[in-house]
């Protein structure tokens, strides 16, 4: 039977949508041009990167119980009316986006692309790619017009992995057309499964959505994260601060100090106004201060261990250092971004020993080499001459940890105050 819906990127992005638009009810397929990863798919083996905490194995088996198709036939494209594209946009060497997994995506799509499809773009991406980037490779491709033939539009992903509390059903959806009428189909589709659409007036104003939301979030994790250090020098509990502030009802809204930022949007979108393929150049400098603070944290998290480690009249050098969390999230299995590695990176050079649990991550490796993985976290806590809390898995029992660790570092703020050393 010929899906409604094609979802073409089977990971962080493409997942959680397919998983949305199937449990709504809409006849989707998913599209992966590697056989092998359609056939892991299909066998419930999900790609590296997606296995968040709250999507399984048996849910993917569900998911296909309930209709969901997963394909590496780029013919499947063609019997659809929506097309979404989910393709990954990391960063490359010089730090911009890389959007060749989004034209592979489009020229795909536009070979058999039909009239009347609606066609939206769901990948981060620079404002303006919609327009001048997807639009022509779609109509170079299939010989139709966006806004005449076919619709056009994009939607920023407002995907939140672990969250309880807001999903995709209650989580306002925004998104822009390159035309009215384009604007409008989206809304129809995203309709079927969100229940509020927000119309943005186009395109880039929907892909700037993105850029601000992320931007925001940077911002002020780069704020609380140099009040962290400012608070430590000064001998003040950062965490009792936060919490007192976070009562005023109005001009306040709470963030937390870590070990630094991760994922797949926040630390890239300091370069998102500067796409070189443009030629803007058009600086955001408080974000680009903002990469700055929040890129110094794991060298200050490294700093804090030896610290602890020489006070207590250890060295970090043969020390016996224990990871809690190494994934970008509490509560996922994404390392992408993860603080974790370059923290690994720098207490391994400086001759530390490591092992690292994490209750979602199995294997994970650090400067080419495997890292050993704790099978019970309160022995191997017992064990490590120093214990860092780096993602307060809802698994872990913080007051247990504190009690069975030689030396725990806190860097959350995620135990009962006393109970460890904080960042």
């Amino acid at each position: 039977m010929p899906a409604d819906l094609a979802v073409i990127g089977l990971g962080h992005l493409g997942i959680p949508l397919a998983r949305a638009a199937t449990a709504a009810g809409v006849r989707t397929v998913g599209y992966d041009p590697d056989p092998r990863a359609a056939h892991d798919l299909r066998a419930g083996r999900l790609p590296a990167g997606s296995g968040e905490g709250l999507l399984s194995a048996a849910e993917l088996r569900r998911m296909a119980s309930q209709g969901f198709r997963i394909t590496a036939d780029p013919a499947e494209l063609g019997r659809v009316r929506t097309a979404v594209i989910c393709a990954p946009t990391p960063l490359g060497d010089d730090r911009r986006l890389d959007l060749s997994a989004v034209g592979e995506a489009a020229r795909t799509l536009a070979a058999r692309l039909r009239p009347h499809t609606t066609v939206l773009l769901e990948s981060t991406v620079y404002p303006g790619t919609t327009e001048e980037f997807l639009r022509p490779l779609l109509e170079e491709g299939s010989g139709l017009r966006a806004g005449r033939d076919f619709h056009l539009a994009y939607s920023p992903c407002r995907h939140d992995p672990g969250n309880r509390a807001h999903g995709p059903a209650n989580t306002p959806r925004v998104i822009g057309g390159l035309t009215p009428a384009c604007t409008e189909a989206a809304a129809a589709f995203y309709g079927r499964f969100t229940e509020k659409v927000v119309r943005a007036r186009g395109t880039r104003e929907a892909e700037t959505v993105k850029v601000l939301e992320t931007n925001y979030r940077h911002v002020n994790i780069a704020l609380v994260n140099e009040m962290a250090v400012y608070c430590h020098d000064l001998g003040v509990d950062v965490w009792d601060v936060v919490r007192c502030a976070e009562t005023k009802p109005f001009g306040f809204q709470s963030f937390r100090p870590g070990p630094g930022v991760g994922g797949h949007g926040v630390p890239v979108d300091h370069g998102h106004m500067a796409d070189p393929q443009r030629g803007l150049g058009i600086p955001l400098r408080m974000v680009e201060l903002a990469q700055q603070v929040n890129g110094r944290m794991p060298g200050y998290v490294t700093r804090r261990c030896t610290a602890l480690l020489n006070e207590y009249g250890k060295s970090a050098r043969g020390a016996h250092v224990l990871l809690l969390g190494v994934g970008y999230k509490a509560d996922v299995a994404d390392a992408e971004g993860s603080p974790a590695r370059e923290i690994a990176s720098r207490l391994i050079e400086l001759g530390a020993r490591l092992s690292y649990h994490d209750p979602y991550v199995t294997r994970w490796r650090v400067l080419g080499r495997e890292v050993r993985r704790a099978d019970s976290v309160y022995e191997a806590a017992a064990d490590a001459d120093l214990t860092v809390l780096l993602q307060p898995h809802r698994t872990y029992d913080l007051r247990g940890l504190s009690v069975k660790a030689q030396l725990l570092l806190d860097t959350r703020g995620a135990g009962p105050a006393g109970t460890a050393h904080r960042l």
